[in-house]
């Protein structure tokens, strides 16, 4: 007799706090950061910052990267995640900021604005860990007054942040880590959220489903639409 074969259960990588523990032996807090939206040709490029000091409990349960999670098993990790934390920001960079400052710059200074919301409660933040190999919050020397000048021009004084934290990169740390792994969840829930709405305004791109990513049918409305305010103009859009 044939016998049916048993699904396995799917297992997914559990972020934890040992590196950040590692950290709050010499840091009163530490800080993981994460962006979302950055590949996408509309909307805004989000950062989340999840800050943890020597009194975080362990992670919650299945917290992991968001792009690992479903979209309801990320909405339902958000909110504990920011009972978790000890205090949690989003900063956004809007369409316009990109196109003006470039995407590193616009990066920066989201991440900076989801900053200076933390540092209102806890203080300076002394370390911040970023996912992948490249710092893009610390900002080159080279560039302080050109791009403190263009964010003013743009959105007006929008460098609230002045603590310069020190940066530390982990390929993966949005798996590994729990504070960065937060972070990825609150931007991405708040980002698809801030799409959903703006899909109102711009249905024909189908923003709720793609969030603003180059998909076949944001592509073919694009062709069919041009572009709108949201869009990143200076990006190679098919209009």
């Amino acid at each position: 007799m044939r016998r049916e074969a048993i699904p396995r259960s799917v297992s997914r990588p559990q972020a934890d706090l040992v590196w950040e523990r590692d950290l709050l032996a010499e840091h009163r807090v530490v800080a993981g950061m994460d962006e979302v939206g950055r590949g996408a040709l509309a909307g805004p490029v989000s950062v989340g910052v999840v800050v943890v000091g020597p009194g975080c409990r362990d992670a919650p349960c299945g917290l992991t990267d968001s792009k690992l999670l479903t979209a309801p098993a990320r909405r339902a990790m958000a909110p504990q995640v920011r009972l978790w934390a000890a205090c949690s920001a989003i900063g956004h960079a809007s369409a316009l900021e990109i196109d003006a400052l470039g995407i590193v710059a616009a990066l920066r200074l989201a991440g900076r604005r989801a900053m200076a919301v933390v540092e209102a409660d806890v203080g300076p933040i002394p370390v911040v860990i970023l996912d992948g190999k490249h710092d893009w919050l610390s900002l080159p020397p080279s560039d302080l007054f050109a791009e403190s000048e263009t964010a003013h021009v743009v959105s007006g004084a929008t460098q609230a942040s002045a603590s310069t934290p020190r940066v530390l990169t982990r390929v993966k740390a949005d798996v590994t880590c729990a504070s960065v792994a937060g972070a990825s969840v609150i931007a991405k829930c708040e980002r698809d959220a801030l799409m959903t709405e703006l899909a109102r305004e711009h249905p024909e791109y189908g923003w709720e489903r793609n969030k603003g990513y180059g998909s076949p049918a944001h592509l073919a409305a694009l062709h069919r639409h041009g572009v709108t305010s949201q869009h990143r103009r200076t990006w190679r859009l098919p209009a």
